[in-house]
């Protein structure tokens, strides 16, 4: 019993660093978030949050996945992101990211850090880049015909240009992310043209 307790304790005190850690770095952003104030918020030593961490690079990648795991329990995106708009869901998801400026510069630099194999995040971002690029394409799987590229490119182009813009808006927060990924998708994939068609025939002048 008191090695499960003990266990119990360990599980929610590693809850209580990562939530102490997504407030830091949320409010202070990535590159000013220190373990010795994300360690005072919970109460504990910088030594030991490492104890439940083993190093910076591993507690930030466990914050990313606390971070996905919440977004997915988040009633509105989770709303948008089960309508058959795939991408009125994708847009949306990049507009809240709009709110959660730190969140997106830990992003950012881990996943440039990351292309190292055996950094702690490397199998994180691998794993998040592919499950996204499989929802992204098999929204446009079904294709009519519109899209210009097939799903598996075009997937892989929206993914590298959200990526991209990520970076452009953290040195300009003017860039309009959501409006520049929405346009990019309806040159891919133009939408459907509801309105009824203008009538050409001659004009009877009589």
């Amino acid at each position: 019993m008191a090695r499960r307790g003990s266990y119990a304790k360990g599980v929610a005190r590693r809850e209580e660093i990562l939530e102490s850690a997504l407030d830091v770095i949320g409010r202070r952003g990535y590159q000013n978030a220190s373990l010795k104030q994300i360690a005072e918020g919970v109460g504990v030593t910088p030594a030991a949050l490492l104890h439940y961490f083993g190093s910076k690079e591993e507690l930030f990648t466990e914050v990313l996945r606390t971070r996905d795991a919440r977004d997915e329990k988040d009633p509105h995106l989770t709303e948008v992101s089960e309508t058959v708009d795939a991408k009125a869901a994708f847009i949306e998801v990049i507009r809240h990211n709009t709110e959660v400026p730190g969140v997106v510069e830990l992003f950012s630099r881990l996943a440039v850090d990351a292309v190292d194999p055996d950094h702690p995040a490397h199998e994180y971002f691998l794993a998040r880049r592919e499950r996204l690029h499989h929802v992204i394409a098999g929204a446009f799987a079904d294709d009519d015909g519109r899209a210009a590229l097939d799903p598996d490119t075009m997937s892989r182009v929206i993914q590298a240009v959200a990526d991209g813009l990520q970076l452009q808006w953290m040195i300009d927060r003017s860039v309009d992310m959501p409006g520049i990924i929405a346009a990019l998708i309806d040159v891919l994939h133009p939408p459907v043209d509801d309105r009824s068609p203008i009538d050409r025939s001659p004009v009877d002048e009589r």
